[in-house]
């Protein structure tokens, strides 16, 4: 039965976010048709040091579509203070396909400045994928996205690491002229200080010099003005991050959304227990719903073989206001997609308040006796578009 009325959405967050390694542009591929709310494309964690590279050009090339899959795509870069951020936001933003970004370690709202500054300068073009490197070990990585495995999902330890140096790049070079278009005559840089001119004699006198001005029918060129910033994710990932949770979370007009990173915040906090992460997590919900933005997804249960386990740390997440989670096998989806979505009796119970609501009423009687104020009107329509949604 649907509700009296229209029920918009205010939430039009995805549920399930699959994270899959960018230097696996099979694995990607599949992922795409898995039945995901939002592909995560991983060029951070999931990747080796000396994949790095391999794994922006897969990437940047399966974005340069439109539509690269049934399912929006969304990129983790690396952490914002090292060396491959820059370079790997400023090759995707432009492109079409790329529906969001993922900043990994956000530990202030200069973080996020940094990143959408990055966006909008000049692209770097990506060159052409390189052939993958050689795995020396034959099994890194046995991940089929859309069929059960016993493999292990997590890399086996890397091995030495090999620092990668993003391609040196003028910022200026980049910006001042379009692509095939012939050098500016003029500089970015300041020009040097001008030589004293010889005081005038008797029997000479130094020409004037006109100053340059442009005129109507020949503007001076400039830079094709900067592209949109994409829409931002905040991963918050330290015990900084947690206290800065509500200005990250208003710092920039393209940031929509936060989430926890648990595992480095369980790391830095010395946590031994679940409990320990109550805190965090209610900051990060309060946080990003002071800040007018959606519920954070959950973090990532590392166990996909446990689905019990995962069900019912859906249930404890959802308690504390999450909604939705990220995925590391598609196994996981269903679970936190039922976990998440609204049961028969809840849209029942939500059905029977929306239907005693009127628009110029305050408390609302139902037929029980019971009265609800407003706040739990909306609520009531809140779980019905979340149900209608994915029904």
């Amino acid at each position: 039965m649907r509700p009296p009325g229209p029920c918009p959405d205010p939430y039009p967050t995805p549920l399930t976010w699959l994270y899959v390694p960018g230097d696996r542009p099979n694995a990607v591929a599949k992922a795409l048709g898995c039945g995901a709310d939002v592909v995560l494309v991983d060029l951070a964690d999931a990747v080796a040091p000396y994949r790095k590279e391999y794994a922006l050009r897969a990437t940047a090339e399966l974005l340069a579509e439109a539509s690269p899959g049934p399912a929006p795509v969304h990129v983790r870069v690396n952490a914002l203070d090292g060396p491959l951020a820059e370079t790997e936001i400023r090759t995707l933003s432009a492109l079409p396909g790329l529906a969001g970004l993922r900043l990994p370690k956000v530990h202030h709202p200069a973080d996020i400045h940094r990143a959408a500054a990055w966006a909008t300068a000049a692209p770097r073009p990506a060159p052409d994928r390189p052939a993958a490197p050689d795995r020396p070990y034959a099994a890194q990585l046995p991940y089929d996205p859309c069929t059960p495995h016993t493999a292990p999902l997590m890399a086996p330890p890397f091995m030495t690491p090999v620092t990668l140096t993003p391609t040196a790049t003028p910022r200026a070079e980049a910006a001042v002229r379009p692509a095939g278009s012939a050098p500016a005559p003029t500089s970015l840089t300041p020009p040097p200080a001008p030589t004293p001119t010889p005081a005038p004699t008797a029997t000479s006198a130094p020409a004037p010099t006109p100053a340059p001005a442009p005129t109507a029918s020949a503007p001076p060129k400039r830079p094709d003005a900067p592209a949109r910033v994409p829409h931002l994710y905040a991963l918050l990932e330290s015990a900084l991050g947690i206290e800065h949770a509500f200005a990250i979370a208003t710092a920039h007009p393209a940031l929509r959304g936060i989430a926890l990173g648990e595992a480095d915040l369980r790391a830095e906090l010395g946590l031994r227990e679940e409990a320990g992460l109550a805190w965090p997590r209610s900051r990060a919900v309060v946080a990003a719903r002071a800040a007018g933005l959606p519920p954070p997804p959950q973090s990532v249960y590392p166990d996909a073989r446990d689905l019990d386990g995962l069900a019912r740390s859906c249930a404890d997440g959802r308690a504390l206001g999450f909604l939705g989670r990220a995925a590391i096998h598609p196994r996981q989806l269903p679970v936190i997609e039922a976990a998440h979505r609204p049961c028969a009796q809840e849209i029942e119970a939500a059905e029977e308040i929306v239907r005693a609501a009127t628009s110029d009423a305050g408390a609302v009687a139902l037929s029980d006796g019971r009265f609800v104020d407003p706040a739990v009107v909306a609520g009531a329509r809140r779980v019905l578009a979340l149900a209608y949604r994915y029904r």
